[in-house]
């Protein structure tokens, strides 16, 4: 079996994407520190997959730990996804997501040249295309100047990783994702945010479990047909998939430069306030939520154009927002009306 590192493995985009490569017979091994995770997370992989793989309760940041995971194991791929990841969190603490992400990445990225392990699947964002000009984006727009710290730090680590990748023979991909929502059809997994959730979507859930008063819809005014920002939102089990496709490209030595780039998303763009609406229609809910001010930091409309990943990684987008709206909703119920 060929064997995976995944950072930030029990997070919410990791987890799902841990059961997908246990599910595609990889094996996998765990680091995360648990800052914006839950240590259970590894029962509920377990129960999915009948696999419980090895987790080691590391930051990345810690060079010397990290140094001797890879000491006792030869790894054929690693995906990294341990990062700070809320816009508008990044605005207000700045240094701390400038320091633990893009050191975070450097400390990987030394040790995984000294150990020689050539694959690594990097976890982009879409914010490195900043506010595009023209719709949909696709991966030969120029990254432009990011309009948060968090977004600036997938725009250095995409630059970092062109760099190292030339200059060390290293393969990499970097998929660039849109909006991640929805849950495991099992409902064992979801987006689990610790304190108050900075992304729409469990705040929706959060609201309709009576945990949150009402949602703040960050402005209405923008140029969108219904004033509120539009947004390309993916299904996470539709991600995951992309990053084994990602994984099998790198391995099967299909690449065809050392440094590759893709977009993961659906092209379809769709506003805050459709996103409600679909959620309160497909759940039968109704929705306490009032139109506020612009939130810093945000892009107006972005969806992408993801004809390459299509062609190249073979992978496409299976579920629509019904599917998002309603796991995303089993997911919640599954935890009860407390955090």
């Amino acid at each position: 079996m060929k064997k995976i590192l995944v950072t930030g493995g029990l997070g919410y985009i990791g987890s799902h994407t841990v059961v997908s490569l246990i599910e595609n017979k990889y094996e996998v091994k765990i680091v995360d520190n648990l800052s914006n995770s839950n240590i259970w997370i590894l029962d509920r992989i377990e129960k999915i997959t009948n696999i419980r793989p090895v987790f080691h309760n590391i930051d990345v940041n810690d060079e010397v730990n990290l140094t001797k995971i890879f000491e006792k194991n030869s790894f054929d791929g690693i995906i990294h996804f341990a990062a700070f990841k809320a816009v508008g969190e990044s605005v207000n603490k700045p240094l701390e997501y400038y320091y633990n992400n893009i050191s975070g990445l450097l400390s990987l990225l030394r040790v995984q040249t000294r150990f020689k392990t050539q694959n690594l699947v990097f976890s982009s964002s879409c914010t490195v295309y900043g506010e595009p000009n023209r719709l949909p984006v696709d991966e030969s727009f120029p990254t432009q100047k990011a309009e948060s710290p968090y977004g600036n730090t997938k725009k250095i680590g995409e630059e970092i990783l062109k760099d190292v990748s030339h200059a060390n023979n290293l393969n990499v991909i970097s998929l660039r994702y849109f909006n991640p929502v929805g849950a495991h059809k099992s409902s064992l997994l979801g987006e689990l945010p610790i304190g108050k959730p900075n992304n729409l979507m469990p705040m929706l859930t959060q609201t309709a479990a009576g945990i949150r008063e009402k949602i703040v819809v960050f402005g209405n005014d923008y140029n969108t047909p219904d004033g509120t920002c539009l947004r390309d939102y993916i299904h996470v089990v539709d991600l995951a998939e992309a990053h084994v496709a990602a994984i099998n490209r790198l391995i099967g030595g299909e690449i065809k430069s050392n440094y590759e780039v893709f977009n993961v998303g659906t092209g379809n763009g769709i506003s805050v306030l459709e996103l409600i609406q679909t959620f309160e229609k497909v759940n039968g809910l109704k929705l306490n939520y009032e139109i506020g001010n612009r939130r810093e930091g945000d892009v107006e409309k972005i969806y992408a154009n993801c004809d390459l990943a299509n062609n190249e990684l073979k992978w496409v987008a299976k579920k629509n927002i019904e599917d998002m709206v309603k796991s995303a909703w089993e997911w919640q119920k599954s935890l009860g009306n407390t955090l």
